[in-house]
Parts: C-alpha cells; sequence; structure tokens
C-alpha cells in the first residue's frame, strides 16, 4: 500500500513498483490507510510522514495498534521531504522499519523492500 497525499508522488511510487512487479492500493492520507488496512492484506506499506487528515506517523501508531492480537507485523517504511536529526528514532518508536527520503528513486525503494521482504 501506498499512503501519499500528492497525486504527482503517486504517480511515480506507482509506476516504479509496477516496474519492480508489484500491485498497489492508494491511500490519500493516514486516515483512508487505518481504514482500508487489515492484518496480512499487504506486503509493506509506504507511508508519507506528512499529510491532511491523519499523518504518517499516527496512522502507523493505529496500524500497528489493529496488528495487536492478529500475529502479523507488516513492514512500514516511512517516505518524507525532510530528514532532520531525530525523525528516523521518532519513525522506528512509531512502529516504522525504515523511511526513504524524498524525491524518491527507484533503487532506494527497490533495496528497501529487498531488505524488508522475504
Amino acid at each position: 500500500m501506498l499512503v501519499e497525499d500528492n497525486a504527482m508522488n503517486q504517480k511515480v511510487v506507482k509506476s516504479i513498483l509496477k516496474k519492480l512487479g508489484h500491485q498497489i492500493t492508494i491511500a490519500n492520507n493516514g486516515e483512508e490507510a487505518v481504514t482500508i488496512f487489515s492484518p496480512d492484506k499487504f506486503d509493506i506499506i509506504l507511508m508519507d510522514i506528512q499529510m491532511p487528515v491523519m499523518g504518517g506517523v499516527e496512522a502507523t501508531e493505529k496500524i500497528r495498534e489493529n496488528e495487536k492480537g492478529h500475529n502479523s507485523h507488516t513492514p512500514i517504511v516511512a517516505l518524507t521531504a525532510s530528514v532532520i536529526k531525530g525523525d528516523k528514532e521518532r519513525f522506528l518508536a512509531a512502529g516504522m522499519n525504515g523511511y526513504i527520503s524524498k524525491p524518491m528513486k527507484k533503487g532506494d525503494i527497490k533495496n528497501i523492500m529487498q531488505s524488508l521482504l522475504p
């Protein structure tokens, strides 16, 4: 699942993932992501950090809460335009498994997916 409010970023990531042979579901904000998420439905979630309605950190915390009792853990990767000191630790503390800085490149997405998916 790609959770991203920017249409251009959605288009870029969708194109990259299709070229890598993946199917994609798009959520336009964190609230949509929490609504459509169910344990074992997605292999990975690429989560924008700053979005209207609900941001990526809050959405990740809600998804992690949803996973409790289901014996599942979907990798979540933060997508962020600005990486400042302490962000990585904040993302990991919220339950994310890694991050990619924007603008996203095919190699960055491929590498993080290979490191997190079996």
